[in-house]
This record gives C-alpha cells, structure tokens and sequence, in this order.
C-alpha cells in the first residue's frame, strides 16, 4: 500500500470515528459530505488509499469501511503508553477510561518526584523518572503523553527517544527536537482558541 498523505490520514481518523458511531449498513459519499463539510472527491480520493472493496450501489459498507481505514492505520493493533509528568494535566488522565475503548492501554506513569508517586492513587503501576528506560523497554512501550513542564520537556523527550518512544504527545508549549524517525504531536489548548478565534475573526 502506498504511503497515505497526512491530510487524508487526519480525515480518515475522523471518518473512522463518524463511521463506528453511525447505525446504518450503507453510507454515501454525499452522506458524508453533509455530515463533514469535505467535498465528496476529497472523500473518494482518501478513500482510494485503502485496500479492500466496500463500495456498492447503495454506498459504502460502514463496517468494512471502518475496518478497511482502522487496518490501513494501524487502529486494528493495541498500542501502550505511558504518560510522563503527573501533575493536574498527567495525573487526570491515569483514570481516563476511554483510552482502553479505543485500544490503547496506559501501563505506565512517571514523575522526577518520588512524593508525588507515592501519594498519587492510580490504578496504573507508578515510577520515578530515572526508571524510565528500564520500564519502557520491558513493557514495550512505544508511545507517551508528554505533561510536564516547559523546561523540563526536551530533558524528558531526549530520555524518551533513548528509551525507545517512537511517538510523543507533547502538551508542554515548547518546539521539542527529536531525530528523525520519531513523530511528536503538540497538543495546545491556548493555540487553538487562539486559531479558532482567528477564524472567526476573518470569516
């Protein structure tokens, strides 16, 4: 299968998501269209980046569509991660229950302070920051949410990336540097009220 464009990979997430959360055995590409805003040859073009055959005169099979884009993604396989830094953002999501629905299992949190470990109740296994490679390497653990602090996160992404980590999402608002190879996603909750009050402001 040939690379899938990044765009189309961001669409086809939030098809997959449409798709799994609908009731019907068939949906159009119009259908689509009215329901995500994106023109219907955006929506066949994305679609033609999946292997299979789900199309049909009255539309697309939902199952076999959702299957085809979740196998195509890599969304069929489980997925571990930690999370490093548990203060309010971090610790917030150790009970996060909708990590395991979509099949992504937490087995790990971290913290530079060993208080904070001890005192934290979590229904996740807790360890000090120093542990990290050892525990990363040992569970297979191939992504992290990254929630510390601004002058702590390279530190930490640099020990992540040495241990293994091959995807991060970073809430702390800095630019991190990381080797080729490795993706980091920066999630920034200031920034997209930022750009979504641009938006409006020039619409």
């Amino acid at each position: 299968m040939n690379p899938i464009p990044e765009p189309s990979v961001e669409r086809l997430l939030i098809l997959a998501r449409l798709l799994d959360r609908l009731d019907v055995q068939f949906i159009t590409s119009g259908e689509i269209e009215a329901r995500t805003g994106w023109s219907s040859n955006t929506i066949r073009k994305d679609i033609s980046y999946l292997e299979g055959s789900f199309a049909s005169p009255a539309g697309y099979d939902r199952e076999k569509l959702s299957g085809a884009i979740k196998t195509a993604l890599g969304l069929d396989k489980p997925q571990r991660f930690c999370v490093v830094g548990l203060g309010r953002l971090g610790s917030a999501y150790l009970n996060y229950p909708a990590f395991a629905e979509e099949g992504y299992e937490l087995v790990a949190g971290f913290d530079s302070s060993v208080n904070r470990i001890e005192i934290l109740r979590s229904p996740v296994p807790l360890y000090p920051a120093y542990k990290m490679a050892e525990v990363i390497s040992r569970f297979q653990i191939s992504l992290a949410l990254l929630c510390v602090p601004p002058e702590e996160a390279q530190h930490a992404t640099d020990r992540l990336v040495a241990a293994g980590i091959k995807g991060i999402i970073n809430f702390a608002p800095v630019v991190l540097q990381v080797p080729e190879g490795i993706q980091v996603r920066n999630v920034n909750v200031v920034d997209e009220l930022r750009a979504i009050s641009a938006t409006i402001q020039c619409s």
